[in-house]
């Protein structure tokens, strides 16, 4: 009588919690860019149709000013660059 054969060990998923956290700062800045990037397109043809005063224009300029920086900051700590948050779509091309 011979043993009963033990199951095959089952495949482990490497989990590295550093780069986890990379990719999903990487998904959440990308969708941040992208929206940034859709604000401010939407500014200039605001500004360019003369529905916004100085004070507004002004306003809107420091807050999309302060959101770049922002951008800087939260890229250099997730260690990204601009080109891994421009995600390829495959046939669709690249997101940004």
């Amino acid at each position: 009588m011979t043993e009963p054969e033990s199951p095959a060990p089952s495949p482990r998923i490497a989990l590295d919690p550093e780069n986890m956290r990379k990719g999903l700062g990487q998904l959440v800045l990308t969708l941040v860019e992208l929206i940034r990037q859709l604000l401010e397109k939407q500014s200039l043809r605001r500004i360019e149709g003369g529905t916004l005063s100085e004070e507004e224009i002004e306003r809107l300029g420091l807050t999309l000013l302060r959101l770049g920086e922002e951008m800087e900051w939260l890229k250099k700590e997730f260690g990204l660059t601009d080109d891994e948050l421009n995600l390829d779509l495959g046939p669709l091309g690249k997101l940004l």
